[in-house]
């Protein structure tokens, strides 16, 4: 996908900017070896009530993944007439080791949708630090019939990629949404959820990092 999750004037700074090198297999560049550490803020939204989502960082500190337990949107039938659209909206606080910062090249998004005839579902996600004018949207639609799973993935070219400000505290907040329409099937059930076999749905944060300019 053309384009990126966050986009701004400082794109050719960006490309003169010194970068850790560079791994060809996974496409990202290697992260520094600290630790990173990812605490959740504020979760709050009608896809994740309290205690149904949780963040981990992977090994590598190239990824985040947050998983839910309880993020279903559906519509016709007899479903409730607000359960047509879920979202959830978090608010990460990223640490990251010193003299660097990082931006997001792009996120997966999983789960399962049956859509009947003529029914329409939605995954969408923006993207924004905290106290930035900027917020990018990434849209997917499905059209039924559709009764499979689902992926998605939000990517950004790295020329575009606009990276947190160096030597200061930002919450980088993240709100996604899932939409159902029943269209011309409202006797019949349609639902779309970020889901695996386990109940649970994994959204993958993959992290891009450059060096902080030195003073």
């Amino acid at each position: 996908m053309a384009g990126g999750l966050f986009m701004g004037a400082a794109v050719a700074a960006l490309l003169t900017a010194a970068l850790p090198t560079h791994n060809p297999s996974t496409g990202f560049d290697d992260p520094p070896p600290d630790k990173i550490v990812i605490k959740v803020a504020t979760v709050n939204g009608s896809g994740c009530p309290k205690g149904t989502a949780a963040v981990a960082v992977s090994a590598d500190n190239t990824a985040f993944t947050v998983t839910y337990s309880d993020y279903l949107a559906q519509a016709g039938g007899n479903s409730d007439p607000t359960a047509f659209r879920k979202n959830c909206q978090l608010s990460l606080l990223v640490h990251v080791p010193q003299g660097f910062t990082y931006a997001i090249a792009s996120a997966d998004y999983r789960g399962f949708a049956s859509l009947q005839p003529g029914a329409r579902g939605t995954q969408r996600a923006s993207y924004y630090f905290q106290g930035s004018p900027n917020t990018e949207y990434r849209t997917h639609p499905f059209a039924g019939p559709y009764d499979d799973n689902w992926q998605a993935t939000d990517e950004t070219d790295w020329a575009q990629l606009v990276y947190a400000p160096c030597g200061v505290q930002r919450s980088f907040n993240i709100n996604t949404e899932l939409r159902v329409s029943a269209g011309t099937s409202s006797d019949e059930v349609s639902f779309m959820t970020m889901d695996s076999t386990d109940g649970d749905i994994s959204t993958v944060y993959h992290l891009a990092w450059k060096e902080c300019p030195k003073n």
